[in-house]
């Protein structure tokens, strides 16, 4: 028999051992996992600080699941050494588990900067910083989040949707400067201003004190809760130590196998063609690759890289953005509008005829088209505008369930489409609890909820059908 070992139960980790005993229910396995508890949906995090949301409601898989498919679980334990002359992994406790395939998804670690008293603050990653953050915020009187990327302003906007006074500091001059060009960046943090959250932009961090955040200038940011959200990096000593090429990431190919053709790696630490994923779609199709090879399922199988949406989860906020957002007209067609007024921008870059990049921010109704185009890379209609503002030219809404194909794309982190929920309701199911269950759709980022759920009462509707 097979012995599959995982190292890490976090979402690639937990995805990698669903999939593999879907495929194959008689392959040894066993998975490690060095936080305690049962794996849970980093993505809703903020859903937790926010209070939208509680803990236990953003859980993957039970202890009941692993015992009812045969699957070891060693939680609370961390690997601390992979013995590749034996093939085996060995523990802090000093247990040594046998291997014939090795899987690290040992993930990403918190970005914690140089700055003096960074040990003040707490990090916002796992879900034990969650109830750090928590705990803290019950007593506070003020909060700074340090880092204006996605995490940072979720966590911003959590804190400050619990009636939590907070100041938002970034570095760079504009907010998400990775996924947003500077008018997207300026729109956003007015939005979030006119949600009590007080943005400062282009700012550097001297020291973390009892009193707050000091400033170049000696200028003090008052808070008694500061939370870091500066990144992430690969967490890749394990690989780093058994020998097995790291660069930013651990080094993978097309079958996400590393140099020791024994060993995989998926999800966040593991680098592909160059590229670190830190989002969660992207870890799922690379589980899903390692599980049709190592099942020998599908022996063909191979991971080509990810086009990623991004989308931020923070309560009143609706953003979207893809691919190449920071090209200009001196590079490709761009097709913009803006009303800071009522906290809207949008905009497609275009580039010989396909789309190429996307932001969308306040109200994304059109993000499923413009995403199957953007995917697809098939040729535009003429008429630009009508792709933004679809209601002016007779165009479609992706996101209405009359009008969308059954083909179209609606969870993006599980690849669940239009026809398969369809299928799905007429298989019986009549929610979207349901539906998750069935097809795993809004299980990941959870953006496409109110999508699936306008879809799912379209159907009960045309069957006169209660939901």
């Amino acid at each position: 028999m097979t012995r599959i070992v995982v190292v890490g139960n976090g979402m690639a980790g937990a995805r990698l051992v669903s999939e593999i005993r879907a495929r194959d229910r008689h392959v040894g396995l066993t998975v490690f996992g060095a936080e305690h508890g049962q794996p849970y949906n980093r993505v809703l995090l903020s859903n937790v600080v926010a209070g939208t949301m509680p803990p236990e409601r953003v859980r993957l898989l039970d202890p009941a699941w692993y015992a009812d498919h045969a699957v070891t679980a060693v939680p609370g334990v961390e690997v601390v050494a992979v013995d590749r002359d034996t093939q085996a992994v060995i523990t802090a406790g000093g247990r040594r588990e046998p291997y014939d395939v090795l899987v690290l998804a040992t993930g990403s670690e918190a970005v914690v900067p140089p700055i003096p008293g960074a040990e003040r603050a707490v990090t916002f990653r796992t879900m034990d910083d969650c109830h750090a953050i928590l705990r803290a915020a019950r007593s506070a009187r003020r909060a700074v989040v340090v880092g204006g990327g996605l995490l940072g302003i979720e966590a911003a906007r959590g804190l400050a949707g619990r009636g939590l006074p907070v100041t938002l500091l970034h570095l760079a001059d504009h907010l998400m400067e990775r996924q947003l060009d500077a008018e997207a960046g300026l729109v956003l943090g007015q939005t979030l201003g006119g949600l009590g959250v007080d943005i400062r932009t282009g700012v550097v961090i001297e020291e973390i004190t009892a009193d707050g955040v000091r400033l170049t200038g000696d200028e003090t940011v008052e808070a008694d809760l500061v939370v870091l959200a500066c990144g992430i990096r690969p967490v890749t000593s394990l690989a780093g130590d058994a020998g097995l090429e790291v660069a930013r990431g651990i080094v993978v190919d097309d079958e996400m196998r590393t140099d020791d053709p024994s060993i995989f790696a998926i999800g966040e630490c593991a680098e592909h063609r160059g590229r670190v994923y830190g989002l969660v779609a992207p870890a799922w199709e690379q589980a899903a690759v390692v599980a049709d090879l190592v099942t020998g399922t599908d022996k063909t199988a191979r991971y080509r890289g990810s086009r990623l949406v991004t989308r931020l989860k923070a309560s009143s906020v609706e953003l979207a953005a893809m691919g190449e957002t920071h090209l200009t007209e001196d590079d490709a067609e761009v097709v913009r509008f803006s009303h800071r007024a009522t906290g809207t921008y949008r905009k497609l870059v275009i580039r010989d005829g396909r789309l190429v990049g996307v932001i969308l921010l306040g109200e994304t109704s059109t993000v499923g088209n413009l995403t199957q185009l953007f995917d697809r890379g098939g040729p535009l209609p003429g008429d630009r505008a009508g792709l933004l503002f679809p209601g002016l030219s007779g165009g479609t809404v992706a996101e209405s369930p009359v009008r969308m194909p059954d083909a179209a794309r609606v969870c993006q982190c599980n690849n669940v489409t239009k026809g398969q929920i369809r299928a799905c309701w007429e298989s019986g199911a009549r929610d979207v609890a349901a539906v998750a269950a069935a097809t795993r759709a809004t299980t990941g980022c959870g953006g496409c909820h109110d999508a699936v759920e306008g879809i799912v009462d379209w159907l009960c509707e045309q069957e006169g059908v209660s939901a």
